[in-house]
């Protein structure tokens, strides 16, 4: 599998997953998503950019994605809305993009004899740990509009497996951060308020919990489980096996930045009481069993390198001066 199609490559996780099978020896045809701007997103600043295909579209469009992945050996489906508050408010954008653009994908793949689809889920899928660790087993709980779509997208994946033997593997990462994630996520707000010069820093409730996952052995997860022979027909966690609560997560980054800071509560951060999931920590010991992934950023030295390689890049002025710190986009 060495033709490799890339949905979502324009973001956050799929720029560095789009550098990473580059580097393997991947040939990688990256879609971003069509824009007038003629922008690629986080790709249009990578060194490698001109070492990859890069495609503009929409995984809404199935006629698109069939034709972008023909000639192609293997998926890997990243592409989607990801923004928890913003689902809040067009929860219908979240069905079209998540699941109708994640059906566009496989029937493309079933239709072209497509050897592998790797789909992206998440941890947002568990909702609050009933238990924890939280193994592949564990009950799903539609607990926004964001997560109720990725639960449906999850199902639509693994139901071309059941139905038609397409062979989807199932990715499940937990919290992802580091360059270049937006500024909406928790550990990208707290780092660019405080290079910013603020000591006293927005957020919403402190005692939820969460699994981190520094984006580099997301990325390695990806990996091993697109070249793992008995990945297909599976669900796979990629978590560090770690939880932190965000109150003890701010204390963590101000050491690391060096300062003190106190914490405000904003109300419109802040997720409707049944919507947030208050408890988030991944068992990973599937990922070992059947793709031999291994977290190299797991536990709290592992969090703290992580988020040191994350403040050295936010804090360089080109990278911070991307970000507006002072407005909260839902």
């Amino acid at each position: 599998m060495k033709s490799i199609f890339l949905t979502g490559a324009d973001g956050f996780i799929g720029s560095h997953l789009a550098e990473r099978m580059v580097r393997d020896g991947y040939q990688v045809k990256a879609l971003a998503q069509y824009n007038s701007f003629n922008s690629w997103g986080w790709l249009d600043s990578s060194p490698l950019k001109n070492q990859m295909e890069i495609v503009t579209g929409d995984v809404r469009d199935p006629f698109a994605m069939k034709t972008f992945m023909q000639g192609c050996d293997a998926v890997l489906h990243l592409a989607a809305l990801i923004a928890i508050p913003y689902s809040y408010h067009a929860p219908a954008s979240y069905v079209d993009t998540n699941v109708s653009g994640t059906l566009n994908i496989v029937q493309a793949a079933r239709e072209l004899g497509i050897s592998k689809v790797v789909h992206t889920s998440t941890s947002e899928v568990y909702g609050t740990a009933r238990y924890v660790p939280i193994d592949e087993e564990h009950p799903l709980q539609g607990q926004s509009p964001y997560s109720a779509s990725k639960i449906g997208a999850d199902q639509m994946a693994i139901s071309y497996y059941n139905s038609f033997q397409t062979p989807v593997a199932i990715i499940r990462p937990f919290n992802t951060y580091g360059p270049r994630q937006s500024a909406r996520a928790v550990i990208p707000t707290i780092i660019s308020q405080i290079a910013n010069g603020k000591r006293e820093i927005k957020l919403g409730s402190l005692s939820p919990t969460r699994d981190f996952n520094y984006v580099a052995d997301t990325v390695s997860g990806f990996v091993s489980v697109l070249e793992s022979e008995s990945s297909v027909g599976e669900v796979i966690n990629i978590g560090s096996n770690y939880e932190i609560s965000i109150g003890d997560l701010v204390k963590a980054i101000a050491e690391v930045m060096g300062v003190k800071v106190s914490v405000v509560a904003d109300n419109q951060r802040i997720r409707p009481e049944n919507s947030e999931v208050e408890r988030l920590w991944a068992e990973n010991k599937k990922a070992k069993e059947i793709a031999g992934w291994v977290p190299k950023f797991g536990g709290l030295d592992g969090l703290r390198r992580g988020l040191a390689e994350t403040v050295e890049w936010f804090t360089q002025k080109h990278n911070l001066a991307q970000y507006k710190a002072e407005v909260y986009n839902v």
